[in-house]
């Protein structure tokens, strides 16, 4: 498969950037929620949807040949719902119900409330088992479709996940492709500080998976990734991508208090100026 283009690379960080103001306009109207690691995933999530990775359809969500996409760190779920907005699958305006009473964007993500949403996640570590089952269920079926899991560095302090690694190596689940996202915070402090992770990919080398190891902001890097992944003809895969938490917002960045706060209002009209004027650096890529 080819790499994406220059082009595309700037249309993709246009899409995150969007997804970014986005996260930001739900969480502040919200007054709860996870910034940093939503902000950290734009780029992975855009490129997934919009750079030709993901098999999706807005227009048939429950198409049975889609691919799957399991987020088991559903605290970050305000990604998810921006990104299958920006992408078709709900209006725009309903973003600003998250966490609302009877919204169907609740803080965890409900398979059955929204179309996109392949699994309920909420407890850390659980998301890992549910992909490798899918993916196990795919293999047995003769499906061609693939499964993606995106999981946070913190849940690997989860004793489950190594119990997916495991189960996924021994089955030689190829189809299965998991995405950390390594931005080295938990909501206690840094993960090496609360339990130290060292090498993932070392790790799940000796579990007997394809690693790739990439930065999580680079877009052809990803789909890069994502692409090698799906040409892995027996093991899973795991793609470390190292993020940086708070992504383009100078203030939140790299810091773990930022790991399970909203901004006020005020901090959020400070995050979106920062967001449009590079909005607007983007756009002038095209001039």
């Amino acid at each position: 498969m080819e790499s994406i283009t220059e082009k595309k690379q700037i249309e993709l960080a246009d899409m995150a950037t969007l997804i970014r103001e986005d996260i930001v306009k739900m969480l502040v109207e919200a007054g709860s929620g996870h910034s940093a690691g939503s902000l950290g995933m734009a780029d992975i999530f855009a490129t997934l949807y919009f750079g030709d990775v993901l098999r999706h359809d807005p227009q048939n969500p429950l198409w049975e040949e889609r691919d799957r996409l399991v987020l088991s760190n559903g605290h970050i779920c305000p990604v998810l719902y921006a990104t299958l907005a920006r992408a078709g699958y709900l209006p725009l305006d309903e973003l600003t119900t998250l966490r609302d009473f009877r919204s169907r964007l609740q803080g965890h993500p409900h398979r059955e409330n929204l179309p996109g949403v392949e699994t309920t996640s909420g407890p850390l570590g659980s998301g890992l088992s549910q992909a490798s089952g899918m993916a196990y269920a795919a293999r047995l079926d003769g499906a061609k479709w693939r499964v993606y899991c995106l999981l946070s560095d913190g849940e690997h302090d989860e004793g489950n996940t190594w119990e997916a690694v495991m189960f996924a190596a021994k089955y030689k689940l190829n189809n299965l492709t998991a995405i950390i996202d390594r931005n080295n915070i938990q909501i206690d402090g840094y993960t090496e500080d609360v339990m130290p992770l060292n090498s993932l990919a070392t790790k799940y080398e000796a579990f007997n998976w394809h690693v790739i190891e990439i930065d999580g902001h680079d877009y052809g890097a990803i789909k890069d990734a994502c692409d090698e992944a799906s040409s892995v003809a027996d093991r899973p895969t795991v793609i470390v991508a190292r993020t940086i938490p708070g992504k383009d917002i100078e203030y939140m960045e790299n810091l773990p208090e930022w790991h399970g706060k909203s901004p006020n209002v005020g901090e959020a009209i400070e995050a979106l100026r920062e967001l449009r004027t590079l909005q607007g650096k983007i756009e002038a890529e095209y001039d």
